[in-house]
């Protein structure tokens, strides 16, 4: 009899890290649980575009010096991943968690690096599977080998297609997590990864043909 309109009601999200967020801003000494929290996410990130050690390791500590001195900006907007217009752009801009923020700074951070050393030779990607392993991401010598063609195909998609790529795989976040941190819809991200998963295919049987 009724009109049967059904909304996705869901419990409100609160951002996990809201407890340590509010003990550093107290106390900035208290930032290192931050730090030591996602350092090696930051750095895997950094380490994945800029595919240097050394420039990775400047960038990570780049990142957290911006996120401890901007830390009394932040505005966390987690209530924003949830709601049935989940897929609209401004949405997923307005969204905000500490990690989602912490990653905008990074974003910004690799940005500027990679435009500073276009010029400066790159490490090889084959460093990537070091990384890998140490992270348990290939299981084995076969799976590092294999990994490092992947990571090779990955490095030669568009920039916005390679960064959703390390953002899910490498730094395992989710659709929404990442449609914050570079500005897109869930939808849009969704459609990122899709293609980037097609491209790699499609190179790899390539190699193997």
């Amino acid at each position: 009899m009724f009109g049967s309109t059904k909304e996705s009601v869901r419990p409100a999200r609160l951002d996990r890290d809201r407890g340590l967020v509010e003990s550093a801003r107290r106390d900035p000494a208290c930032f290192d649980a931050l730090y030591r929290k996602y350092l090696a996410q930051v750095y895997s990130y950094a380490f994945y575009e800029l595919r240097d050690h050394h420039a990775a390791e400047d960038a990570t500590e780049r990142v957290f010096m911006q996120a401890l001195t901007g830390l009394s900006r932040f505005e966390e907007r987690a209530d924003s991943f949830v709601g049935a217009a989940g897929d609209a752009p401004e949405a997923a801009a307005d969204a905000s968690t500490f990690r989602v923020w912490l990653f905008r700074i990074a974003r910004n951070v690799v940005s500027n690096e990679r435009r500073r050393n276009r010029r400066r030779p790159v490490a090889s990607l084959e460093h990537t599977t070091g990384l890998a392993a140490a992270d348990d991401i290939f299981e084995s010598a076969a799976a590092r080998e294999a990994g490092t063609a992947a990571w090779r195909a990955v490095a030669r998609l568009p920039e916005d297609r390679r960064r959703a790529v390390v953002l899910r795989f490498v730094d395992e976040m989710s659709t929404a997590e990442i449609a914050a941190v570079l500005g897109r819809s869930e939808g849009a991200v969704r459609v990122l990864l899709h293609r980037a998963l097609r491209s790699v295919a499609a190179d790899l049987r390539g190699g193997l043909s």
